[in-house]
């Protein structure tokens, strides 16, 4: 509301000033005021040269609305209606998980395993926003690069996402596994691996539940994947993970029941045990 002791913002800097007095977070801010000027979330060197611009009326009443809808928890990447994952501009929504920078160390990952390999297969268990696959694809071309979700609204933006991008991922609707090939040389997959009762759900209330929960533990889902992808393996192919920061060990105990060598985890940005995998060979 404008009053005259609350008046409109009349600059762009007084506009992010405003946006910080709400609890907004800077970065955040920063990107939702670009976004109402229309630019593009990049470009936060242009507040800097222009703070002293005209904020327009019409631009604020933008930006007022969608602040009011990020401090209800809803997440920036869905205000915005995109989010940059591994080098990629992916749209996203409601229909599926926002991309993390966690995950990218799944995907520097499984590019390690694919190195050395001419044409290899790779598959994305619980594609989403086609993430995983898209940027695997986007960084070999050469490979073939099959997804795979439950949620036909997830394939939908996944399958926009891709030819926007240009890039031939094949997708499949099907429950994890059931809709796989055989031969893969890398399957990586960023699973539902939060418990159900978690005390930080309600925090993730504006995304789909059904990426985020997998049963009492949350390790049912991986439970199911690290048990029927063997079959799908190519002889020395490597099954990678992602899960929840104090799961590590328990997945790395699943692998090594199963079966799986070299059982092992990597660190995400903050030095925390985000991915866990194994190497499947027949010959033990």
């Amino acid at each position: 509301m404008t009053t005259t002791e609350n008046p409109l913002p009349s600059t762009v800097a007084q506009a992010l000033t405003a946006a910080v007095a709400l609890g907004i977070d800077r970065l955040d801010a920063q990107l939702l005021l670009l976004h109402a000027l229309g630019r593009a979330p990049h470009d936060r060197a242009w507040l800097l040269a222009h703070d002293t611009d005209a904020m327009p009326d019409s631009a604020w009443s933008a930006l007022a609305a969608q602040l009011s809808r990020r401090r209800a928890g809803e997440p920036v990447a869905y205000l915005l209606g995109e989010k940059e994952f591994h080098g990629l501009n992916l749209q996203v929504d409601a229909r599926v998980l926002v991309p993390r920078p966690d995950t990218e160390t799944l995907v520097e990952w499984a590019l390690q395993c694919l190195e050395g390999h001419a044409a290899p297969r790779a598959l994305d268990l619980g594609t989403g926003s086609g993430a995983i696959a898209l940027a695997l694809q986007h960084a070999r071309p050469d490979a073939q690069v099959d997804a795979v979700d439950a949620s036909a609204d997830a394939l939908t933006v996944a399958q926009a996402n891709a030819r926007r991008l240009g890039l031939p991922v094949r997708f499949t609707q099907a429950n994890w596994l059931d809709g796989a090939g055989n031969g893969y040389t890398v399957i990586a997959s960023n699973p539902p691996y939060i418990a159900a009762g978690d005390p930080h759900l309600p925090a993730l209330r504006h995304e789909p539940s059904s990426a985020l929960v997998a049963g009492a533990d949350g390790l049912d889902d991986i439970r199911q994947i690290v048990q029927n992808a063997p079959t799908h393996l190519a002889e020395g192919g490597w099954l990678l993970l992602e899960h929840g920061h104090d799961q590590a060990a328990a997945v790395r105990q699943l692998l090594a029941a199963r079966g799986f060598a070299e059982v092992q985890s990597r660190d995400d940005l903050a030095g925390i045990q985000r991915c866990s995998g194994g190497i499947w060979r027949t010959v033990k």
